[in-house]
């Protein structure tokens, strides 16, 4: 069976890390400190003391900035454990990208279907009812054997098989379907991106993935690397909120994604989302006016090097798709430390 393939390609830089700011706190501290002295010493000496006890509440207001920056410690505590967290869930996620890179890897044929399984898990979210979306309800036998959801049961099972590795070395809980599904539509496209990276070195594994490494779009990644953290649906979505995409009209198309705040432009910029054949796809897609220009469009910077508003524009569809109606767990998968008794430590 010929492996698929799809025009991804990536040229981005990476973002640049933002510096901290100044401690608030200290700046309120030395500003009100300040006021107190100056309306102490210049309080007018009215007979009701009106003056003097305004400056008295600017004296107890310093002393309540004291407090707050008394309990510091605590803060600093927070902030440690919050980094751990991150630091945590950094881990597992980048293991967790690992394992699905290499099972895709081994799969390529399945690429296509990764990306459908993810489009069709999440686009079952209802704004009415605030319902559906990634909650990783494909994974019922009674949803995935639906008909907008044939030949997807393979790549089904490839993640199915992939859960198992990853909840093996899981220190925070299995990973939820929720989250598997998306990160594996995001591997499915970075494989793909890679792909195409090696074919332009001329099928030189080790200078495709440098050009990667050097064009990439992981920092782009960013805002769907942080939504991390879904929960697993305990029962199928409702039939009938996903077409048959390889069967629907482009209107169809359009009124679904328009019906999970999508347009157009999310449609053209998805086609590789659709079906196994995305020039099919596209094909069908330019017959529409309002979705037309966004097809050239995209052809167009699919034909380019860099490749940018490809690139850029599919990134940021995803990664609104894949947060539809969902509320995140940003502790999710974290685990207690263990504590070390130093009284045991020989030094």
């Amino acid at each position: 069976m010929a492996t698929p393939t799809l025009s991804f390609h990536s040229t981005f830089p990476s973002l640049i890390s933002l510096s901290p700011q100044p401690s608030l706190t200290s700046s309120i501290k030395h500003s009100t400190a300040n006021i107190v002295c100056r309306s102490v010493k210049n309080a007018p000496n009215y007979d009701d003391g009106l003056g003097r006890r305004d400056a008295l509440k600017l004296f107890g207001a310093t002393i309540g900035v004291e407090i707050v920056t008394s309990s510091g410690s605590l803060v600093k505590m927070a902030e440690a454990a919050d980094l751990i967290q991150l630091r945590q869930r950094g881990e597992f996620q980048s293991n967790i990208k690992e394992t699905l890179f290499k099972a895709i890897k081994e799969n390529p044929e399945l690429i296509p279907s990764l990306l459908t399984l993810a489009l069709n898990d999440a686009i079952t979210y209802d704004k009415a009812t605030k319902s559906g979306g990634p909650n990783g309800s494909i994974r019922f036998s009674s949803e995935i054997s639906r008909p907008e959801n044939q030949g997807l049961s393979a790549a089904l099972k490839l993640l199915e098989k992939a859960k198992q590795e990853i909840d093996s070395y899981s220190k925070g809980g299995p990973i939820a379907f929720a989250d598997l599904i998306q990160f594996a539509g995001q591997s499915a496209v970075k494989s793909t991106f890679i792909a195409a990276a090696i074919r332009k070195c001329g099928g030189n594994e080790e200078k495709g993935n440098t050009l990667y490494r050097a064009y990439g779009s992981s920092g782009q990644w960013a805002l769907f690397d942080k939504q991390f953290g879904r929960s697993d649906a305990q029962e199928p979505d409702p039939e009938g909120r996903v077409p048959q995409w390889e069967k629907a009209s482009v209107q169809e198309m359009k009124d679904k994604f328009s019906a999970v705040g999508l347009g157009p432009r999310q449609l053209a910029v998805m086609s590789a989302f659709l079906g196994p054949d995305q020039i099919a796809t596209e094909s069908k897609l330019a017959t529409d006016r309002d979705v037309l220009p966004w097809v050239q469009k995209y052809q167009r910077s699919r034909e380019t090097v860099s490749q940018t508003d490809y690139e850029v524009d599919l990134i940021t569809a995803l990664t609104k798709l894949s947060c539809l109606g969902q509320k995140f767990n940003y502790e999710a998968y974290s685990y207690p430390v263990k504590k070390i008794d130093l009284s045991k430590l020989k030094l």
